[in-house]
Order: C-alpha cells, then structure tokens, then sequence
C-alpha cells in the first residue's frame, strides 16, 4: 500500500472506531426478543452475497436490514447489526484465506460511519422541520445509505489499485443504486406493515431478501460472463497479432526485436500526449502489424542489401495498402487500419499511399512513423550499419515538420534514452492489391540505387571528344573481352585463373579490391582475393542469404552499388572496418547451382556504372565456366592424393613427402623420424562388429594420431590398417614418450567405438640418417621393427594365458 491509502485506510478506521465506542456503551433495546429476531434475520441476509465484478469484494443483501434497522430501531442496536452483517460476511467464505484485521476493522469503522450518516438523515431535523414527506425522506436516506456505503470502499480500492476513483466507483458500485433504491422501498413498507400490524409482519420480508439475492447473482454472474467473453475475445485478438507478427518475422528477419521496440516506445509516447484507451489498444496492435503488407513483397526485394531500384520501390510501395486490406478482414475492436495504412504517410504531404498530411494523418501513424525511423536508424540494415542512438535521434529532429508532427517528434527527443532503456528490458482467400502501383512516394529511406552516367555536354568540342572516346572505349572494350575468354580457358588451377582475371578485368572496370568467394557447405569462402583490405576480405565466411554476397548468391542476381560494410563478417565484428564504400557483386552461376560470387569493391561511393555491371554480366558465364573446371580438377587432384576412408595422405603422396623432406633434412644437416603403425586386433573387429564399425574405428584412429602430433608433422595411411607417421627433429630420448602416446589414444580410440579395450598399436621407428638414407630403406626398417615389437606383444599375450607362442606359425598366418 502508499502511504496515503494507509493514512485514509486509519483516519476512516480511527473515525468508525469512535462512532461505535460512544454508541454501543449506550446500547439498550426496548424488546429483547424482538431484537434478536431481527439479528437472526440480519445472519441470514449477510449469508446472501455475491461477488462483486471487476474488484475482489462481495456485497450481501443486509443493506436490505440494515435500512429497515434506520427506521425502526436506535443508533446502537442498528450499529450492533452492522458490526454483526460486517463479520459475518467477512468469515463465511469458504475460502481458507481469511481477509487481514487491518481490512475487517475497516470494513466495520466505515459501515459504522454509514449507518451513523443514513440514521442522521432520516431523524434530521432539518427535514421534520420542514415537514418532508416520508417517501421523500426514505429516498434522501437511502442515497445517504449508498454513498457513504460504497464510496470509502471504492477510494481505498482506487489509492490501493492505483485506478480513477470515479471509474472504480462507476464499474463496481454504481450499478447497485436501483437494488438500494428497492430496498429503501420494501424497508419502508416493512416499517409500515409493522407499525399496523406488529413487529412479526417484518419476516415476511424474508422472501424478498432471497428475491433481492437471486436477482443480485443473476445480474453479477451476467456481468461476470459478459466480461469473461470480453476478456476471451480480447486475448483471441492478442494471439492474433502475434501470429501475425510472427508471420512478418518470417518474412522479413530485419524485424527482429524491431516490432516490439517499436511497440514499447509507441505506447509510451502515445500516454504522454494523452490518447485513450482505445487509441492506444490500437497503435498496440499496429505497432507489430504495421509491416505485415510485406507479405505481398518479394523477398529478394526486402532482404535486399542495396539500394532499390524505382520499379523494386515501387513494389514496396504496396506493403501498407495490402497491410491495412490484411487486416480489415481481422475485424479489430479498434481502428488499428486506418494507422497502417499511413504509418508511411508524412506530415509535408509526400509521404504514401494517400498523400496525407499533417493533421489528416492518424495520430496513431504519426507516432508509428516517427518511432519505426528512429529504430530503424538505430538498427543494422542490409543496406547499411547502425547508426549511434543520438546520431539517429538529430536526424529525426531535422525531419521535424516534414516528415513527423513536432508534437510526436517533442516527446520521442525529450525521452528517447529513457524509453531506449525500457525496450532493452523487455478468412478466407482475399485479393490483395499486389499489382497496384502507388504513385505516391519520393524515395525509399535509402535512396534509389544510383549508378553513374554520363554527364550531358554542351559544346561541339566536347561533344566530339566525348564521341571519339566512346569509340575508342568500344573497340578496347571489345578486345579486352576477347583476350580475357582466350585466356581463361589455359589454365586448371583456380588460383592463376583468377588472377589472370583481376589482371583483365581492371583494365575494363576500375576497382580497388576483388574477392572470388566460393560456396561450400551453405558458406561462401573466400578463394581469391587482392588489392586493398584483401586481408580483412580473406578472413569473412558469408553465410548463403547473407549479407551483400550472400543475397547475391541465393537469389542468382547481381547487386551494382552495395555497400561493403553489410557483409556478416563486419556486422558481426565493430572492430572490423573496410575502406571500401561501393560494391559491384555478381553470381557465378555453374551447371546445378551458383558456384560463387565475384565481387568487386571500390573506395569511392556509387563507383560502378551500368555498363561496368554489363561487362561482369557478359563475362560471368564464362568465368564460372573456369571456377567450375577449377574446382573440379583441385577435387580429384586432391582425391588423387588422399586415402578416401580417413582423409589422411595416401601412400602414393607418403613417398613425395618422405623424399622431399629427406632432401631437406640432407640439406640442412636435421634429423627425421619414421614411425610405422600397425593396428592389433582390427580383424577381430570387423569380423565381431562388421566393416562398417572398423571404418568407423579407421577415421577414429586417424584423427587421434594426428591429435597427438604437430601441426608439420606427416601422418599418412599406407594401407589396410597400417599407417605411417613423418616426424621431423624427432629425437631418441622422447621416442618412447611419443610411441607411449600413440598407443594410448589408439586404445582410447577402440573403446569409444566398441566400448571394450580391442585394439592396441605395434610401431616400428627408423631415424635418418642412421637407419637409412632414402625413403624406402627407412620405411624398410621401420616395418621391420613393427613388425618385431608386434610378436613381442604376442608372445607376452601368450605368456600371460599359460602357453606357448610359435612365432613361425604366426608369421604364416599373418
């Protein structure tokens, strides 16, 4: 509770405490038995309550007796009454929660006050001076009654609750008026009817407070499931914004987060300048639908990480009139369309679709369009980076008055950090519009994709300059063109084929750096890259669908004029910056799917003209042609020289390295160790477990081997099970920790493939140059030494079981 509801909560206390002390030490009643009958009648009546809507409280039908004890008996015995209704209705719920002393004894002090007002009125002598009339006098007693019965309750439940005196007022009690108004009236004709004919007449009103209780709960309870369905219909509309929401996150992933950062800084302002419920019920829901008209957009436009062409604006352009057609058919209990479909109208008049201005545009979208800006600018794009929070506040600032209302653009100035701080925290088939064309509209946020032209010329001189220079481009255009087809084809390796390309190609389109990224596993992978900032550009790995070279490479369309710093690898990483301002990106399409992205990137902004992104369009088909051929020949050249099973060198490649780095050895007067390994019991583990779990223990065991050596060290499959390892600077003294290694991880190898210990390593070494100086005579010695320490492990196996281990016998059969 506030202070000050616990102040009102004792003086209302402190009050009602009073009237009852100083009027109960003078109880005393006339008739006894009379008396307690009325009691009894008093149990009965508070016994009768219903829950009232919208607070937690209920209300009984003893205002009924409770009035008839105003007119027929003194201040005490109606205060005692009271006291009596109060606990009894306080401790007859069933619920095992009991309501705290502090409330009972508040409920008691203001029903003392109450009672205390109504038995004034009715004995005022104000009105027997005057003579009023007795109907007269009950009614002004029971609005007295009413009022000093629901108010305290309904001011304590307004400071506690934080709510509008008035509306809790209003939605909780105010409805009971014409059941007190009924009651004063049975209570009056009780009072006369025991007057005529004795007290005993007054239980026949007992009937009428069971009347006065069932109408009570038939009214609460359809009330209660009027609000009930209000509250299923209004979570019914909730779960239908967020699948639409939903729905536009699917579309466009730049939304993420945006929709409700927009949400939480929309519905603030709009309490700041004073919208009501219903308004702000709607700017709610448009805050996350505003954008679901881009469902009817293609994709390739929205993720597009470039500037928009003017036919691609134009297609944008329909996104709020199919948004707000969408959502008309939603049936909101608020008018969420009309905010849609202008959240991109502008307070000077250009905005679209409509061409609103000022005070014609919704409230609602003025707030919409101001706040989306402001976030927009402060996220990253695909067409730029983030801009700092304040940066992006001044350039809303200086739209003020034309492009925002000044009120909206106020309020978001004056608060923006604060509310920046409180987002992070937290039908049937319907035509759309897809085909109109909006001719409203100057540009997209991001302005046209701009390409160079030429410029227009005024004198003859120039012009003639201009034609000759024209000529002369054409025909070196031409030849340019032709050496770099005849030359592309030379050459099998991917490296020299491009870069006879950037040498060829500069000569055609200036640029300050080139990559060639390949795709691979859904990843594009730099393969070639030169000229400036080649070294940043070396070390991106572009997801397919991201970034500028990965919209290029999804969707099999050339991007002129991107800009370079929206490629993952920069967004992901502030640290790294690119002095590049332009980009000219264009697919590598081969026979099945796009095989890579060429991209070239310059210093200068809008540096590639149409006829630059004509010329990498005339060449692509035939340098994808090449990279294909490329990659094919670096592919089975690589297969030519690697064991297929577990990725390791094959034999034919063990000897190349084993000679060459003898000859280097030899050179540089160095050491070299060969180390042969032989797997023990890999035949039991294809016969017990079958081939394809001894594969499985092939590659496991390749990759522990070559876990337990260093980066230049060699490890080769020579075949079957025997590998071979080339250990340059290796020396005598750590031998027999490195072959204590190998065999260890080899075993650890075994049990995680078969969980039981199988499998063992024999290895056989030879150093040059004292064990041989050529690359035969070393593995020679090494497989002999294997093969050595292979029946030493046999014939310990044997010993340790109890017999005799024939060596020949085992040469024979292995």
């Amino acid at each position: 509770m506030s202070l000050t509801s616990r102040i009102y909560i004792w003086i209302i206390s402190t009050i009602g405490s009073c009237v009852l002390f100083t009027q109960l030490i003078q109880w005393h009643s006339e008739s006894p038995f009379r008396y307690l009958c009325f009691l009894a009648l008093t149990l009965a009546a508070s016994s009768m309550k219903v829950s009232l809507p919208a607070v937690t409280g209920t209300m009984s039908a003893s205002f009924l007796v409770i009035l008839f004890g105003v007119l027929e008996f003194s201040l005490p015995e109606t205060l005692l009454v009271g006291c009596v209704a109060t606990l009894m209705q306080c401790y007859s719920s069933s619920s095992r929660r009991r309501p705290p002393i502090i409330q009972v004894m508040f409920n008691m002090s203001s029903l003392a006050v109450a009672i205390a007002c109504t038995n004034f009125a009715w004995h005022s002598p104000f009105l027997s001076a005057r003579h009023a009339d007795t109907a007269v006098m009950l009614l002004i007693t029971c609005l007295v009654f009413f009022t000093m019965n629901t108010l305290p309750i309904a001011t304590v439940i307004s400071l506690t609750e934080g709510k509008s005196l008035r509306r809790v007022w209003k939605d909780c009690y105010f409805w009971s008026l014409p059941y007190y108004l009924f009651g004063a009236a049975v209570a009056g004709l009780t009072s006369a009817a025991t007057h005529r004919y004795g007290w005993q007449a007054a239980l026949l009103v007992v009937p009428l407070l069971y009347l006065i209780y069932k109408s009570y709960n038939l009214y609460v309870g359809r009330t209660e499931a009027e609000k009930k369905h209000a509250e299923e219909m209004a979570k019914l509309h909730l779960r239908t914004i967020e699948a639409l929401a939903l729905a536009i996150e699917a579309k466009d992933h730049t939304t993420h987060s945006h929709l409700q950062r927009v949400q939480v800084y929309a519905i603030e302002i709009a309490k700041d300048l004073g919208l009501d419920d219903a308004q702000i019920e709607a700017l709610r829901a448009a805050a996350l639908l505003h954008d679901i008209g881009k469902l009817a957009v293609p994709e390739h436009i929205i993720s597009k990480p470039g500037r928009l062409t003017r036919e691609e604006f134009d297609k944008m352009k329909i996104h709020p009139v199919v948004g707000a057609e969408i959502l008309e058919r939603v049936q909101f209990p608020y008018p969420v369309t009309p905010i849609v479909r202008a959240h991109h109208e502008k307070w000077n008049g250009s905005g679209y679709p409509d061409g609103l201005k000022g005070e014609e545009i919704p409230i609602g979208a003025r707030i919409l369009a101001t706040v989306d800006c402001l976030d927009a600018l402060a996220s990253d794009r695909q067409y730029r980076r983030a801009v700092p929070l304040d940066e992006a506040m001044q350039k809303v600032v200086a739209e003020s008055g034309v492009s925002f209302d000044p009120r909206v653009v106020e309020v978001l100035q004056r608060r923006y950090r604060e509310l920046e701080q409180l987002a992070n925290k937290e039908y049937g088939p319907v035509k759309l519009s897809t085909n109109v064309k909006v001719e409203r509209g100057l540009e997209p946020a991001a302005g046209f994709e701009n390409v160079r032209r030429s410029g227009q010329v005024s004198t003859t001189a120039e012009k003639r300059v201009d034609f000759l220079a024209s000529i002369a481009a054409a025909r070196s255009e031409v030849q340019n063109l032709f050496e770099l087809t005849k030359d592309l084809g030379n050459s099998l390796s991917l490296n020299e084929t491009m870069s006879l390309l950037s040498i060829r190609l500069k000569r055609m389109i200036p640029y300050d750096a080139m990559a060639i990224y390949v795709q691979k596993d859904g990843m594009l992978r730099p393969s070639y890259v030169t000229g400036e900032n080649s070294r940043l550009f070396s070390s991106l790995e572009i997801p397919v669908g991201q970034g500028l070279s990965g919209w290029v490479a999804e969707n099999k369309k050339p991007i002129i004029n991107g800009n370079p710093s929206v490629e993952p690898g920069y967004l992901n990483d502030p640290e790294k910056f690119t002095t590049m301002r332009s980009a000219l990106a264009v697919p590598l399409v081969g026979s099945a799917n796009t095989l890579a992205v060429a991209t070239l990137y310059h210093v200068e902004k809008d540096a590639f003209t149409r006829d630059h992104l004509r010329i990498m369009m005339a060449i692509a088909p035939k340098v994808a042609l090449s990279v294909e051929n490329a990659l094919r020949y670096q592919q089975a050249e690589s297969s030519a020289a690697t064991d297929y099973m577990t990725g390791l060198p094959n034999a034919r490649s063990l000897f190349f390295h084993l000679d060459a780095e003898i000859s280097r050895c030899r050179r540089q007067n160095n050491p070299v160790a060969v180390l042969v390994c032989d797997m023990n019991g890999f035949k039991a583990i294809n016969d017990r477990f079958g081939h394809l779990t001894g594969n499985r223990l092939l590659r496991r065991v390749a990759t522990s081997l070559k876990e337990c050596c260093r980066e230049y060290d060699y490890v080769a499959r020579m075949g079957g099970d025997e590998f071979v390892l080339v250990i340059p600077g290796l020396k005598a003294d750590t031998l027999q920790q490195t072959i204590e290694r190998l065999g260890k991880a080899t075993v650890e190898a075994g049990r995680e493939i078969t969980n039981q210990d199988i499998v063992s390593l024999s290895i056989g070494h030879a150093f040059y140059p004292e064990d041989g100086t050529d690359a035969e005579q070393l593995l020679s010695e090494a497989d002999r030494r294997m093969y050595a320490a292979k029946m030493e492990a046999k014939q310990a196996a044997a010993d340790k079981r109890g017999y005799d281990f024939d060596s020949t016998a085992l040469a024979t059969r292995w």
